[in-house]
């Protein structure tokens, strides 16, 4: 057994003691999961709107999910894991999405991504100090004719050359 852990041989394991989540959230979180006509079938429903109301799928927040669906923190944390919509780290104010896909590559994407990298200051996946901006890469988001093409705030931007970066930047600012 590691050091820490909160296994025994004989009991099984716990979980970590839960971090108090915003009660507001909760609320509306089970308001809604209530309003679902059931609860078999819709925890991706669940787990959007989760995702919605704290901004990211920490375990405190999946946890909250399975005991309000009734289902197991396993299965919810299988789903959160799978689909790559959800996230369990905190993203920026300001989400920046880069396609990487081939299209985008190609027409150099990769260039792009180490524009934002340096203007930003900070990696992908991370959060900038101020937490206005995160930076995610994705496979591809179907506007290959666009390449290379990114979203800010789900507002999309096409043929992206690194010198547009700064620009880009100043308008989410």
């Amino acid at each position: 057994m590691q050091t820490g852990s909160t296994c025994q041989f004989t009991g099984g394991c716990s979980l970590p003691p839960r971090t108090k989540l915003p009660e507001a959230l909760t609320r509306e979180l089970e308001e809604f999961v209530n309003s679902l006509p059931t609860k078999e079938g819709h925890l991706v429903t669940a787990l959007h709107k989760a995702q919605s109301l704290f901004g990211y799928l920490p375990m405190e927040v999946q946890q909250t999910v399975a005991q309000l669906m009734g289902t197991s923190l396993a299965q919810v944390y299988g789903v959160v894991s799978f689909y790559t919509y959800f996230t369990m780290v905190p993203k920026g104010k300001h989400p920046i999405s880069i396609c990487n896909g081939t299209a985008c590559f190609v027409k150099g994407s990769e260039k792009v991504i180490h524009a934002f990298k340096e203007q930003l200051g900070v990696e992908v996946g991370e959060v900038t100090k101020d937490g206005k901006f995160s930076i995610d890469v994705l496979r591809c988001v179907g506007a290959c004719a666009l390449a290379p093409v990114l979203t800010v705030d789900g507002k999309t931007f096409a043929n992206v050359t690194p010198d547009q970066v700064k620009d880009i930047i100043a308008e989410f600012k």
